[in-house]
């Protein structure tokens, strides 16, 4: 099976993420799609993340809604921080007879020589590449593996999700309503 695999701390997940998974599995060569929640970035700052379990949850709100998609926790059984190549071999070796896909963005394919053992990762691997606006989305000749898609393009992050929340704004369609009604349930990002 060819399992595509989008990472991200998806604090939270918004409908951007939702469109783009449903795309892939629509639109490409994969079976099925794993929402992979990562403890940590290691290339990024880290931001005041809600509770772990409550990042899980919204990803399985959302998953269950998209035929082919499931959520992932296995990146927190893992060492920190968390780095995709150790994630790519624990999954390969617990899984041998599946086949990983990672699917990022073109913002990551930007910094992707400071991916740790990035080179092993593109000779290893699939790598289906999705647009972002700013980023141009150029794929070395030597990534032969790399493969770009052409997803629809969506401004929203959940950077600036969480500082509406904060703020006191809706953010009513920048996330599944599932997702929109945990947030104020468990009165996340309020601070």
């Amino acid at each position: 099976m060819r399992i595509g695999l989008f990472g991200g701390s998806f604090n939270p997940i918004h409908t951007g993420h939702a469109i783009i998974a449903s795309y892939v599995l629509q639109n490409t060569d994969i079976d099925s799609l794993w929402f992979l929640v990562t403890p940590g970035n290691p290339l990024k700052d880290r931001v005041d993340k809600a509770m772990d379990i409550h990042r899980l949850k919204m990803v399985e709100l959302v998953s269950r809604n998209i035929d082919g998609a499931s959520t992932s926790a296995f990146e927190f059984s893992l060492p920190q921080p968390s780095f995709t190549v150790n994630t790519l071999k624990a999954l390969t070796q617990k899984f041998p007879d599946d086949e990983f896909v990672l699917i990022i963005g073109a913002d990551n394919l930007a910094i992707f020589d400071r991916w740790r053992d990035h080179e092993y990762i593109v000779q290893n691997y699939d790598i289906y590449v999705y647009p972002r606006r700013g980023y141009e989305l150029s794929i070395s000749p030597n990534y032969t593996r790399v493969k770009a898609i052409s997803a629809p393009l969506f401004e929203i992050s959940s950077t600036q999700i969480r500082a509406d929340v904060q703020s006191g704004k809706s953010v009513r369609f920048l996330v599944p309503d599932d997702v929109n009604n945990y947030i104020i349930t468990h009165n996340l990002y309020k601070h």
